[in-house]
């Protein structure tokens, strides 16, 4: 579903301030794979999804989408394939539009553009169902401003408008960390729900260990622009946050806590 070939990133080159970000990475994603990664802060993990989803083009390397190369691709053209949720809840949805005009403009993100109505009957039929499957009653407020909603109902309709389009490839970029814990522990429930009924190839990044190790079915770590570890299958579902500490400081040669590993 997603090839990495060699992606090669450099900020500022040739000044004092030169960082290598991604560093001659490769990764071949299958479909159904649902990839958690970790890293310290600065580890290249936002930069690896900016260049995924078309924000940024890598300096070598290239990008391949379901059979499609796309690496000259920009962020709109990809788009119709890749679904992406933000860590910042108010990142991912228009606070001054309804429910319904966020689900439509999220809808028609994968179809024909026409001169109808955004919301038809048929339509609202179609978003209160999915609403519904998040159980949190949004399906009896769909006119309701979204700017209305409390961060974790946001980010859960993010979740949904991110996803019930079926992206070949969703991207989950810290998206339950700006939250407090029942509502983070809400998202990740959702996220594990909705993954697991669309089958949806996934990728999260996360600052969460215990998150990372009990989502999916591989994980990567990830340090200065290189990914350094990485288990799947199996392995991976017997792994702990203290296995990944040791792993951590083997690589580095010291001892870490879970704060140290994160950046904080």
């Amino acid at each position: 579903m997603l090839q990495l070939n060699d992606i090669y990133k450099v900020f500022n080159e040739g000044t004092p301030d030169e960082k290598v970000a991604i560093d001659e990475i490769s990764l071949d994603v299958k479909k159904g794979d649902f990839i958690t990664i970790i890293g310290s802060n600065g580890a290249g993990k936002s930069t690896l999804f900016n260049i995924i989803a078309g924000k940024m083009f890598p300096d070598m390397g290239g990008v391949v989408i379901n059979e499609q190369d796309v690496t000259g691709l920009p962020e709109y053209k990809r788009a119709r394939r890749i679904g992406r949720v933000f860590q910042d809840p108010m990142a991912g949805t228009s606070p001054t539009l309804t429910i319904e005009e966020n689900l439509a403009i999220a809808y028609s993100r994968v179809k024909p553009r026409t001169l109808r109505p955004g919301v038809t009957a048929k339509r609202r039929t179609f978003f209160k169902e999915q609403l519904e499957t998040l159980g949190l009653g949004l399906e009896d407020r769909l006119r309701a401003k979204v700017g209305l909603l409390s961060g974790g109902e946001r980010q859960a309709l993010s979740l949904l408008m991110a996803t019930f389009t079926k992206p070949d490839l969703l991207l989950l970029d810290e998206h339950t960390a700006a939250l407090d814990p029942s509502r983070a522990a809400l998202i990740t429930r959702l996220t594990k729900e909705i993954v697991e009924r669309e089958q949806l190839t996934t990728i999260m990044i996360t600052h969460n260990m215990q998150q990372a190790v009990d989502l999916g079915n591989r994980i990567l770590m990830m340090d200065k622009g290189q990914i350094i570890f990485e288990e799947e299958g199996a392995r991976k579902k017997h792994l702990t946050v203290s296995d990944l500490l040791n792993e951590f400081g083997k690589m580095k040669g010291t001892e870490l806590s879970d704060r140290t590993l994160l950046g904080g």
